[in-house]
């Protein structure tokens, strides 16, 4: 196999799962615009990115010697590809990268690409499940983690932390309600965009963020309805105790009472953050396990390798139909 590496276009959709994509080594190629419009904001200010991490003028990315393209949204699928790329370029290899469970509905929703030349990645295989794709070819890589060396969890706050940005922007799929209503009987600080105008803290860097989780007792996570938050899996990666709903991929990750807790009963998960505030050593015991498990499976190592294999075979497939003289599809 081919051990150089790839020069990939991709656009900045989700900073913090790009900062565990770009840890692969290839050539990522970022289109940015003035003003750093949605999808054109470049390498993340808040996240300490390698520097084949490249940022390129979106009017000269037609210039680029390409080998893939990565779609990370409808609009980079449907408008930016038609705006920004060559014809020539828009016959590549292409991924795209579905980051969501289906909406509006679970199981019936039919995915907007609808192409037998694409590979759709799921992050999770409740989503790969759930989502009707039709005739498009997916394949799942699930999710990968890492924090910075020497963030340990201490977990001397006698308070839990709830990490989500723009709770007030999309309330019933974030559990804004859920956390304005357990707040009121749980010592809780949020952390996010927008947090500060619901008292909490904002939003924080990246690069410090786990080191200011790691001193709070537990990690609450609200989703209602999301795929796997990085954010979750971070904390694991830390070692805090978490708690989440009983939705979506979380029964794959949170075994109950072992690796955090699980409920889709709200009283039974704030009489578990009770419990978690009064009794530190089983806090660390549930971190300690939970942490195992995200160490096992969700690792970057891990993350890597699967997405580099991804990335080589669906480049060299386009190539071997080249060679063959099937240019003009399979």
């Amino acid at each position: 196999m081919d051990s150089s590496r790839l020069n990939i276009l991709t656009w900045h959709v989700h900073g913090s799962y790009l900062n565990n994509l770009c840890q692969t080594e290839h050539n990522w190629y970022l289109p940015v615009k003035p003003g750093g419009p949605p999808g054109y904001g470049g390498r993340g200010r808040t996240f300490d990115w390698p520097d084949w991490v490249i940022e390129v003028p979106a009017e000269e990315v037609r210039r680029l010697d390409l080998d893939l393209i990565i779609f990370q949204s409808i609009a980079n699928y449907t408008e930016d590809q038609y705006e920004i790329l060559s014809p020539e370029q828009r016959r590549l290899p292409r991924i795209y990268l579905e980051h969501n469970v289906p909406r509006p509905h679970a199981v019936s929703s039919l995915h907007p690409v609808d192409d037998p030349e694409v590979l759709i990645v799921h992050v999770t295989h409740y989503n790969r499940l759930m989502w009707n794709c039709g005739r498009t070819p997916t394949t799942v890589i699930e999710h990968g983690v890492k924090v910075p060396a020497g963030v340990r969890y201490t977990g001397e706050l006698e308070r839990g932390v709830v990490v989500v940005n723009g709770l007030q922007s999309r309330p019933r799929i974030s559990g804004y309600d859920a956390v304005l209503r357990v707040r009121e009987r749980v010592p809780l600080d949020l952390i996010g965009m927008g947090t500060e105008a619901l008292g909490g803290l904002g939003e924080v860097a990246h690069r410090a963020l786990h080191a200011v989780e790691a001193r709070y007792r537990f990690f609450w996570h609200p989703i209602r309805y999301t795929s796997l938050g990085l954010a979750l899996l971070e904390a694991m990666m830390v070692g805090l105790p978490v708690l989440c709903f009983s939705v979506t991929e979380h029964p794959r990750v949170v075994q109950d009472g072992v690796t955090g807790f699980i409920s889709n009963d709200v009283e039974e998960l704030v009489d578990r953050m009770h419990l978690l505030l009064r009794d530190p050593g089983l806090a660390a015991e549930i971190g300690r396990n939970g942490q195992r498990l995200a160490q096992e499976r969700y690792n970057i190592e891990r993350f890597v390798r699967d997405w580099d294999s991804v990335l080589r075979a669906t480049a060299d497939a386009r190539r071997l139909y080249a060679l063959a003289g099937w240019e003009g599809g399979r």
